[in-house]
């Protein structure tokens, strides 16, 4: 008997430490997000200006890594405490994720594509980043980062789209590819130009020329100034042979 409370009635047992962790995400739409360490939860630097976020802190504290049974509680505070532990631990990850050891789990995320790829034809399914717009909670939902093309896209799944854009906060892009620079994408210089008949449109075409003497300055910028544009992290695939000249329709 001794053995079996000694396996069983310890705090810091992995059996009970990441339970209610382990429910969380298997919720589905909390995919895009990965599983935060107890240590990490239990300091409280870590955990510094929550309060003004959620009520009963050290409870939810306690809720979320399993030190206190949920079902301990009393019956009509359950959903209340069940609904602010899963905004704060929303708002943990947001900070956890920027940390060392939470960017190399989000980084297995990434290259196991489970915040799916870029819709963009041209972008050749870079796999994508959870963003937020707004570090404030209850603002933006999440969207997602293509490095490729530098844009933002709505999830696919409509259980993604209600999640709180702040629990992965403004900078985690930024952070992750400055962690990881060998997965920076090089960039296209495809983009896609409507035509009738193999003839460009002319408002169209006067819109694409001017994007490509925009790109062009850029880059010429960039070379006055040393740094090297292709074939490069960050950069872009050699150019293609200039194409003859196709005459505009009106």
């Amino acid at each position: 008997m001794s053995n079996v409370n000694e396996e069983y009635g310890t705090d810091s047992s992995s059996d009970f430490t990441e339970y209610w962790i382990d429910l969380f995400l298997g919720i589905k739409g909390n995919e895009y997000f990965c599983d935060i360490d107890d240590e990490y939860i239990r300091d409280r630097f870590n955990l510094t200006g929550l309060n003004s976020e959620v009520s009963k802190l050290p409870t939810l504290i306690d809720i979320i890594t399993d030190l206190v049974d949920i079902e301990s509680q009393p019956e009509e505070h359950r959903d209340v405490l069940e609904h602010n532990a899963r905004i704060l631990y929303g708002l943990i990850h947001a900070r956890f994720i920027l940390t060392s050891r939470g960017l190399n789990k989000m980084f297995e995320k990434y290259r196991n594509g489970d915040f799916g790829y870029c819709p963009r034809v041209h972008c050749s399914l870079n796999p994508l980043l959870p963003i937020g717009l707004h570090d404030q909670p209850r603002l933006a939902s999440v969207k997602l980062y293509c490095a490729k093309c530098e844009d933002l896209y709505n999830p696919k799944s409509g259980r993604h789209s209600v999640v709180d854009g702040a629990y992965f906060g403004t900078s985690f892009p930024a952070m992750f590819f400055q962690t990881f620079p060998q997965v920076i994408p090089i960039h296209t210089r495809d983009t896609y130009v409507p035509k009738v008949f193999g003839f460009k449109l002319h408002d169209y075409s006067k819109l694409n020329r001017w994007r490509e003497l925009q790109r062009s300055k850029m880059e010429k910028r960039l070379v006055k100034n040393g740094i090297e544009i292709n074939n490069v992290v960050g950069g872009f695939i050699d150019p293609k042979p200039t194409e003859d000249k196709v005459t505009t329709t009106q």
